[in-house]
């Protein structure tokens, strides 16, 4: 089977984390080597369903996230786990990016490939440090959000160019700069090493959001800006929060403009 939409939805369902990592970076290295490629004859993508997921971290509402501080151990293995868990929600998000939707050219499957390889060598990183901080991913309760907004976004890859790399994932440009500093403050230099290396690889994921949306936008006769802040009030009633790394989303192609009517909207 050389399909590239096939090998992406066996990454998606597969439930344990080792076999997701395992899966997601032996299918790279094929995309990598030519070994796969989308079929334009292959079956539909079905319908939206919960990816593959362990039995835990049991999944809670967003408010009921217990907030910790980061003066002890077991407030920042909170926090790393609460990362790891956006990371590996991202590995799934990219693959339904790549199974999810057809009739893209080649370097957009290969550009949400490159994210799924990417945000699986974050979790990775992230599992190891839990470990060295006496935890283990499943162990913190957790929320579903960035899939919630991908089963909102099943039906328009306009909608989930827009509002999943642009705008969830994006949020994570402008609070990880202040995670580091916390985290330097009180001496966690381990966990900040690996922060700013995700932080400097989620520009690049941020960009293929705002690349890919634009190119939806010119297939649709649509004019980009106006269609961002249309979609953020039809789907999150334009509400945002602020402040926002100005410099990062500007190199993950935030324009000028953009960024003025972002901070608009976030009052």
């Amino acid at each position: 089977m050389n399909d590239l939409h096939h090998a992406a939805r066996r990454c998606l369902e597969a439930s344990d984390p080792a076999d997701k990592l395992r899966l997601t970076h032996e299918t790279w290295q094929a995309l990598q080597a030519g070994e796969l490629r989308p079929d334009h004859a292959a079956p539909p993508p079905v319908p939206m369903g919960p990816p593959g997921r362990p039995a835990r971290p049991r999944l809670v509402e967003a408010r009921q996230v217990p907030q910790r501080g980061l003066g002890t151990p077991a407030g920042r293995a909170a926090l790393v786990h609460a990362i790891a868990h956006i990371e590996f929600n991202a590995i799934n998000l990219a693959w339904d990016a790549v199974y999810r939707f057809r009739g893209f050219p080649e370097d957009y499957y290969r550009d949400w490939a490159s994210c799924a390889h990417d945000e699986a060598r974050h979790f990775a990183m992230l599992q190891d440090r839990l470990a060295e901080l006496g935890h283990a991913y499943g162990d913190f309760d957790a929320h579903n959000g960035l899939w919630e907004m991908a089963e909102k976004t099943a039906h328009s890859d306009l909608a989930r160019m827009a509002l999943v790399p642009r705008v969830l994932e994006a949020r994570g440009l402008d609070v990880t700069p202040g995670m580091i500093e916390r985290l330097r403050g009180v001496g966690d230099v381990r966990t900040v090493a690996i922060l700013e290396v995700i932080l400097r690889e989620e520009v690049a994921h941020v960009a293929a959001g705002t690349r890919w949306f634009r190119w939806c936008c010119e297939r649709d006769g649509l004019e980009p800006r106006a269609t961002f802040v249309g979609l953020l009030r039809d789907y999150m009633g334009g509400g945002l929060r602020g402040p926002f790394n100005h410099p990062a989303r500007q190199e993950a192609g935030f324009d000028p403009e953009e960024m003025r009517q972002l901070v608009a909207l976030a009052g």
